[in-house]
Protein backbone atom coordinates (compact mmCIF):
# COMPACT_ATOMS: atom_id res chain seq x y z
CA UNK A 1 0.00 0.00 0.00
CA UNK A 2 1.25 3.47 -0.85
CA UNK A 3 -0.05 7.03 -0.83
CA UNK A 4 0.81 10.32 -2.50
CA UNK A 5 1.04 13.02 0.18
CA UNK A 6 1.39 16.79 -0.09
CA UNK A 7 3.82 18.23 2.48
CA UNK A 8 4.59 21.97 2.40
CA UNK A 9 3.50 22.29 -1.23
CA UNK A 10 5.51 19.31 -2.53
CA UNK A 11 4.31 15.79 -3.33
CA UNK A 12 5.90 12.64 -1.93
CA UNK A 13 5.25 8.92 -2.36
CA UNK A 14 4.79 7.40 1.10
CA UNK A 15 4.96 3.68 1.84
CA UNK A 16 4.89 2.07 5.26
CA UNK A 17 8.43 2.09 6.65
CA UNK A 18 9.83 4.46 4.03
CA UNK A 19 11.92 7.51 4.95
CA UNK A 20 11.08 10.85 3.31
CA UNK A 21 13.42 13.85 3.10
CA UNK A 22 11.16 16.91 3.38
CA UNK A 23 11.71 20.62 4.02
CA UNK A 24 12.55 21.44 7.63
CA UNK A 25 9.88 21.17 10.35
CA UNK A 26 10.14 23.19 13.56
CA UNK A 27 9.46 20.18 15.77
CA UNK A 28 11.56 17.93 17.96
CA UNK A 29 12.73 14.51 16.81
CA UNK A 30 10.55 11.63 17.94
CA UNK A 31 7.22 13.43 17.73
CA UNK A 32 4.37 11.90 15.76
CA UNK A 33 2.80 13.76 12.86
CA UNK A 34 -0.50 13.21 11.03
CA UNK A 35 -0.64 14.24 7.39
CA UNK A 36 -4.17 14.63 6.03
CA UNK A 37 -3.41 16.05 2.58
CA UNK A 38 -3.47 12.64 0.89
CA UNK A 39 -3.96 12.88 -2.88
CA UNK A 40 -3.99 9.18 -3.79
CA UNK A 41 -4.15 5.88 -1.91
CA UNK A 42 -3.45 2.59 -3.65
CA UNK A 43 -3.31 -1.01 -2.46
CA UNK A 44 -3.36 -4.36 -4.28
CA UNK A 45 -7.11 -4.26 -4.99
CA UNK A 46 -8.11 -0.64 -5.65
CA UNK A 47 -6.90 2.92 -6.10
CA UNK A 48 -8.65 5.97 -4.63
CA UNK A 49 -7.93 9.33 -6.22
CA UNK A 50 -8.93 12.52 -4.41
CA UNK A 51 -10.39 15.73 -5.79
CA UNK A 52 -7.98 17.18 -4.67
CA UNK A 53 -7.65 15.10 -1.46
CA UNK A 54 -9.02 11.70 -0.41
CA UNK A 55 -11.64 12.09 2.33
CA UNK A 56 -10.72 10.35 5.61
CA UNK A 57 -7.25 9.27 4.49
CA UNK A 58 -4.34 9.99 6.83
CA UNK A 59 -0.66 9.17 6.90
CA UNK A 60 1.07 8.91 10.27
CA UNK A 61 4.78 9.73 10.32
CA UNK A 62 7.48 10.08 12.96
CA UNK A 63 9.83 13.06 12.83
CA UNK A 64 13.49 12.10 12.63
CA UNK A 65 16.69 14.09 12.58
CA UNK A 66 17.28 17.41 10.83
CA UNK A 67 20.07 17.28 8.27
CA UNK A 68 21.82 19.76 5.98
CA UNK A 69 22.32 19.26 2.25
CA UNK A 70 25.56 19.90 0.37
CA UNK A 71 26.74 23.49 0.16
CA UNK A 72 25.72 25.41 -2.94
CA UNK A 73 28.08 28.21 -4.02
CA UNK A 74 26.51 31.34 -5.53
CA UNK A 75 29.01 33.52 -7.41
CA UNK A 76 28.11 36.86 -9.00
CA UNK A 77 30.39 38.99 -11.15
CA UNK A 78 30.06 42.02 -13.40
CA UNK A 79 32.88 42.29 -15.86
CA UNK A 80 35.08 45.38 -16.00
CA UNK A 81 33.42 46.82 -12.87
CA UNK A 82 35.46 45.17 -10.13
CA UNK A 83 32.34 43.54 -8.66
CA UNK A 84 32.61 39.98 -7.33
CA UNK A 85 30.42 38.41 -4.68
CA UNK A 86 30.50 34.85 -3.32
CA UNK A 87 27.80 33.33 -1.13
CA UNK A 88 27.11 29.84 0.16
CA UNK A 89 23.87 28.15 1.16
CA UNK A 90 23.02 24.83 2.85
CA UNK A 91 19.37 23.74 2.73
CA UNK A 92 17.99 22.04 5.85
CA UNK A 93 15.79 18.96 5.65
CA UNK A 94 13.85 16.82 8.13
CA UNK A 95 13.70 13.05 7.82
CA UNK A 96 10.18 11.58 8.22
CA UNK A 97 9.59 7.86 8.78
CA UNK A 98 6.17 6.72 7.58
CA UNK A 99 4.50 4.55 10.22
CA UNK A 100 0.98 3.94 8.91
CA UNK A 101 -1.46 4.74 6.11
CA UNK A 102 -5.16 4.84 7.05
CA UNK A 103 -8.26 5.16 4.87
Amino acid sequence: MYALVEIKGKQYKAEKGSVLRVDRFDAEAGQSLELDKVMLVSDDKETKIGTPYVDGAKVTAKIGETIKDKKVIVFKKKRRKGYKKTQGHRQQYTMLTVEDIKL
